[in-house]
């Protein structure tokens, strides 16, 4: 399930761009029928979801509404592979989903746009359920320009500080809570022949999440919000070029070795050289967790730890912010022909059964109560870990590349690989992100 997450990352951006070029034409193509729901009752809701492991989950769901419902849920399961290309396709014709599966931010704005979602700003001000059911800071990351166009009904990702606890004891370390206290450890392992960090750097979002925390710890979350909402001079705060620079001395002092660039996280590299003790930390979404629970369970078990990413000093952003991928959204589409049915089965993304389903799953829920059901997680530790940070976070910072529209995403992705890899400087990273519109 962890390596689905990761690649739904990519997935995201390529989203942006296919579905751009067709958002407008299922406009002209009728996709759906008018508002509200069809007199009479009854009448089916197709709902497209992304197609892996969790999908029993949402067909519990679906089982669970369908049963008392008159109009029912028909649930279709798409591979991960194919998601993108059928989704187009369908949104494109007379015969598109009435809900969807989606990353919200940038993956949805073309869709947004083009007139094609319902506007659940005022669902959610004026129903209890939707109001109060979700973690706030969930329901903002996913919505755009302050306006709601998802539901929760996945699992939180945030990005997490992963430590080998066994390295950190035979050194005498403590988990970094200051830059200081990270650069500190560099120096150690490095001395130790033990590579400070694993970084699977031929996949360009495991590079991307280092820049996502320095900017934020730095300058603080409105700077990114500002590129986000469009203003692409953003880019040249001050607060991005020094994140650029420190991430490029983390790279100049041999944090991640000598040979990351050549490593890949999709294909297990990185997770197996921290399972392995060759590494000793690894800044990961939370389904390192997972990964390493299937690949070296031992590992896992005894030496796995985790924190929060570290202070910077002289940065303004909140030491409690967090970054990576809120959750996973259902939205509805504006012409379907059963609108009520469409939110009274997202309302169910709130219940009680459905999110004691997701933590039997391994997932952290996104649910005001889900704190409730923690214990019976197969880590609660981990679990309450995870829940009580992103709770009590004051902002939670979509990925930056699925935030963004595919056609700034994917330069976007270019350049940082770039400065990574020492093909560029921050100066030069700064002006090519200043010049993307």
């Amino acid at each position: 399930m962890g390596s689905d997450r990761a690649r739904g990352r990519s997935t995201a951006v390529r989203w942006t761009a296919a579905i751009a070029a067709t958002a407008m034409a299922a406009v002209l193509a009728g996709c759906g029928s008018g508002g509200g729901d069809a007199a009479g009752g009854g009448g089916t809701l197709t709902a497209y979801v992304y197609g892996d492991d969790a999908v029993k989950v949402q067909q519990a769901a679906v089982e669970t509404f369908n049963k008392t419902s008159d109009v029912k849920v028909k649930l279709v399961s798409v591979p991960g592979a194919e998601y993108v290309n059928k989704l187009r396709t369908a949104m494109g014709s007379p015969n598109a989903p009435d809900i969807f599966f989606n990353w919200g931010g940038g993956s949805i704005k073309p869709y947004v746009d083009a007139g094609q979602l319902v506007d659940l700003t005022s669902a959610f001000a004026s129903d209890p359920v939707l109001k109060d059911g979700f973690l706030s800071p969930v329901v903002t990351a996913g919505s755009l320009d302050g306006k709601v166009y998802g539901v929760p009904m996945r699992g939180m990702q945030p990005v997490i500080l992963f430590y080998n606890k066994s390295l950190f004891a035979e050194n005498g370390l403590q988990p970094p809570k200051t830059w200081d206290d990270l650069t500190e450890a560099v120096t150690v392992f490095k001395a130790k022949k033990i590579t400070p960090f694993a970084l699977g750097g031929t996949d360009a979002w495991t590079q991307l999440m280092w820049l996502e925390y320095l900017l934020d710890r730095i300058g603080g979350a409105d700077v990114f919000r500002k590129i986000q909402n469009g203003d692409s001079s953003a880019w040249g705060d001050p607060a991005v070029l020094r994140a650029a620079t420190m991430a490029k001395q983390l790279v100049d002092d041999g944090a991640f070795g000598k040979n990351f660039t050549s490593v890949s996280y999709s294909n297990g590299g990185a997770p197996a050289l921290f399972a392995q003790g060759k590494a000793a930390m690894h800044l990961m979404g939370s389904w390192e967790y997972s990964t390493q629970l299937g690949k070296a369970p031992d590992f896992a078990a005894k030496d796995l730890g985790w924190t929060a990413f570290p202070t910077v000093t002289g940065g303004t952003g909140d030491a409690g912010n967090v970054v990576g991928n809120p959750t996973n959204y259902w939205s509805v589409n504006a012409r379907t022909k059963h609108k009520d049915a469409a939110l009274a089965f997202l309302k169910h993304m709130a219940s009680q059964d459905y999110t004691k389903a997701l933590v039997a799953n391994g997932d952290i829920p996104t649910t005001a109560d889900a704190g409730e059901t923690l214990a019976s997680s197969p880590n609660p530790g981990f679990a309450a870990f995870q829940y009580e940070m992103v709770q009590r976070a004051p902002d939670f910072t979509l990925s930056w590349d699925q935030a963004l529209e595919a056609d700034q995403a994917t330069p976007m992705l270019t350049e940082i690989n770039k400065l990574f890899a020492g093909r560029s400087t921050p100066e030069q990273f700064v002006a090519a992100l200043k010049a993307l519109t």
